[in-house]
């Protein structure tokens, strides 16, 4: 029996691989993009590509309903778009945190409640982040919008009458196209965070080490569509020895936490003076 599945951000890192998993079995795919030039060529018939602009509230519906008129019924939704807002909080400008919030959390919970006539005894799989466990210095604004899912769709799954089960897949750092897209931001704010541009730049090397280390983007795909198969999933999911170390730390008292997290800048500050 063909099962429907639906992948979100399926152009690139492992939405892209996703795709690659799904479109050769029995399913039927539908295929999230918004960037059109980025849409693989020769995509099979199973593969239906469709518009989803998770920044712009009409986009969503539009994707939703388009879905809604192509298929009765969802089997799998695979919540893998996201982006990243650097900064320190004192200068984030908040037009633009509220974005970080509209394409990480609004815009999941808006897709989910429009397929809700779709979703009956279907499964959802949000792809998280170990930052949803903890504030990593400058990027507060996606450690919060990943706790955020998390904790909105952790509730949902306890209270929707529809048998529809949450799980939520935390990874560690994988190389994906992120990275590049978050060194772009946070190099246009230097000019901006005089105080700040030692820790900035810190920041901006660490991203640019992370798009070329970390967990194989085929193997965290290939667990996702492991965990999609289960009958009964966990809820959640930590993948990677970084995401599970920074769950650990996440239990300690946060005054200590602090401390250990400022020590570490202090340490990689000064490497680079």
């Amino acid at each position: 029996m063909t099962k429907v599945v639906i992948i979100t951000g399926a152009t690139s890192g492992v939405g892209k691989e996703l795709v690659n998993l799904y479109k050769d079995g029995d399913y039927k795919v539908f295929y999230g993009y918004r960037n059109e030039e980025l849409i693989e060529k020769d995509l099979p018939e199973n593969v239906i590509p469709f518009y989803i602009d998770l920044s712009v509230a009409k986009s969503v519906l539009e994707a939703a309903n388009f879905i809604k008129k192509n298929t009765e019924h969802v089997d799998l939704l695979l919540n893998v778009a996201g982006s990243v807002v650097p900064g320190p909080v004192e200068l984030l400008d908040t037009k633009k945190l509220k974005d970080q919030f509209e394409v990480n959390v609004f815009s999941h919970v808006a897709f989910t409640q429009y397929l809700l006539p779709v979703l009956n005894d279907s499964t959802i799989i949000n792809v998280s982040s170990m930052s949803s466990f903890g504030n990593f210095p400058f990027i507060s604004a996606y450690c919060a919008s990943k706790r955020a899912l998390d904790i909105f769709f952790n509730a949902f799954a306890v209270e929707n009458h529809k048998n529809i089960k949450v799980v939520s897949i935390k990874p560690g750092v994988i190389p994906t196209p992120i990275w590049e897209k978050s060194i772009k931001g946070a190099s246009k704010m230097l000019n901006s965070c005089s105080d700040y541009q030692t820790e900035i730049q810190v920041i901006l090397e660490k991203a640019q080490r992370n798009m070329h280390r970390g967990m194989d983007v085929v193997g965290v795909a290939k667990f996702i569509k492991k965990v999609s198969e289960k009958k009964n999933p966990k809820p959640s999911y930590t993948l990677g020895m970084d995401a599970k170390l920074t769950e650990l730390m996440s239990h300690l008292p946060q005054g200590l936490l602090n401390k250990l997290i400022k020590i570490g800048i202090k340490l990689r500050v000064g490497k680079n003076k």
